[in-house]
């Protein structure tokens, strides 16, 4: 049988992204084993401890896929938006909320449990990026997904190795609040529950799109303007320009992000089609 050109373009995606995690990967354990940066060993942690959290939703609740990944990914959220908040709420009650946006303290300044957090979420993104490609949880050409998490592995392992920008990428994790309420209407409708008429839905939607703007929206233009802003403050090299591009990148996939929950919101509010052989 013919191979279609969808097929091809998933294979092609597929060799692209299972090479470049692959590099990453060497990298990364270099770095361990020949550089002796023990303190990378919590990316270790964080890609176990997620890989197990998969095993357990596999064997304990539902061995589906997409059902594994998005609830993992519901996790990830979690612990990371409050990781987040805990350790931005416990820098401002040390040094207030002026001194600790500044620019020296958000390129070269390192706030408390900022490390270890962003270490965590970079080996959660590693595997990701495995269990999407396992299992190809993922569509087009070039697919969105695979594309932000290799953009957050080089962005995170690069300031994670040099130690630099660590609060700014601690700022930009803030998005995870609203990525709670995507995985969780995700794991809400692979569970049946559709009725756009029912409290439930209609207050999960409202909360989807507050914390949209204030969550991932305006966070992500502020510190792009920030970053602007600072421009002339950046010693010569890479961060400047790779910090750019990542906020370019982020903010270009916010706005697909936002015309796709637009979408998906209409579609949850057409009533249901009259169809006799369907009692959804």
């Amino acid at each position: 049988m013919p191979r279609t050109h969808q097929s091809w373009s998933s294979t092609k995606a597929a060799v692209f992204f299972s090479a470049t995690l692959l590099l990453w990967a060497i990298t990364f354990f270099f770095e361990i084993v020949f550089n002796k940066r023990t303190e990378l060993i919590y990316i270790v942690a964080g890609l176990c401890f997620y890989q197990l959290a998969n095993w357990v939703i596999r064997f304990c609740v539902s061995r589906d896929p997409l059902f594994v990944n998005t609830s993992v990914s519901l996790l990830h959220s979690a612990i990371t938006s409050t990781s987040v908040i805990f350790i931005l709420v416990n820098q401002w009650s040390v040094t207030g909320l002026k001194r600790m946006f500044e620019h020296k303290q958000l390129v070269e300044g390192t706030w408390p449990w900022a490390y270890q957090a962003l270490c965590f979420s970079c080996g959660y993104f590693a595997y990701d990026q495995r269990d999407m490609l396992q299992y190809r949880l993922y569509s087009g050409f070039i697919p969105s997904i695979l594309m932000h998490h290799l953009l957050l592995l080089i962005c995170f392992t690069l300031a994670l190795y040099r130690h630099i920008t660590i609060n700014y990428l601690i700022l930009t994790l803030i998005c995870e609040l609203h990525s709670v309420f995507l995985h969780v209407r995700k794991v809400r409708r692979m569970a049946g529950v559709r009725d756009a008429e029912s409290r439930v839905v209609k207050v999960e939607w409202i909360l989807n799109w507050i914390m949209f703007v204030f969550a991932r929206f305006v966070p992500h233009i502020l510190i792009t303007g920030k970053l602007i802003k600072d421009a002339s403050m950046f010693e010569k090299g890479i961060e400047w320009p790779l910090a750019m591009l990542g906020m370019a990148g982020m903010n270009l996939l916010n706005a697909f992000l936002g015309i796709d929950l637009f979408n998906a919101f209409m579609k949850d509010k057409k009533p249901p089609r009259n169809d006799p052989k369907r009692h959804d």
